[in-house]
């Protein structure tokens, strides 16, 4: 019986890796995404496997990693978080660095429910705070 990969952090780190590498290189590779993640190539070899072997992942014979739908839908919803986690925190008057770092850690953790509720959240009270402003010219 095959056991179903769960979407570890470690899973959506891999795949939101290969999602932003595959916007910045014509080509993404193992070696790449070691570099990126700074983990060793054996590691990222075992990963690449598990990847393949869920669907979340193809490799071409040029050894190219290439993201399946499924896999890509994974990279993106978890790059969006950490994009909108990064930029709110940065947004409060955290250090980029520190917002990097922290929204990494969030974007794993948090169910889609509240993540869509807070982003709601955070979008109306920008509405809010931009109609204040232009009342108040």
């Amino acid at each position: 019986m095959n056991k179903k990969l769960p979407l570890t952090e470690s899973v959506e780190d891999y795949l939101e890796s290969i999602l932003v590498l595959s916007e910045q290189l014509d080509h993404v590779r193992s070696v790449d995404v070691a570099s990126y993640l700074g983990f060793s190539k054996p590691s990222v070899s075992h990963a690449v496997k598990l990847l393949q072997e869920e669907g979340l992942l193809q490799i071409n014979p040029k050894k190219y990693l290439i993201l399946t739908e499924n896999g890509k839908e994974v990279a993106q919803s978890t790059y969006r978080r950490h994009l909108f986690f990064s930029e709110m925190l940065e947004n409060i008057g955290v250090p980029r660095d520190i917002a990097q770092k922290d929204a990494c850690r969030i974007e794993h953790i948090i169910s889609e429910e509240t993540f869509e509720a807070i982003q709601n959240f955070y979008q109306k009270a920008e509405q809010l705070e931009s109609k204040r402003s232009d009342d108040s010219n």
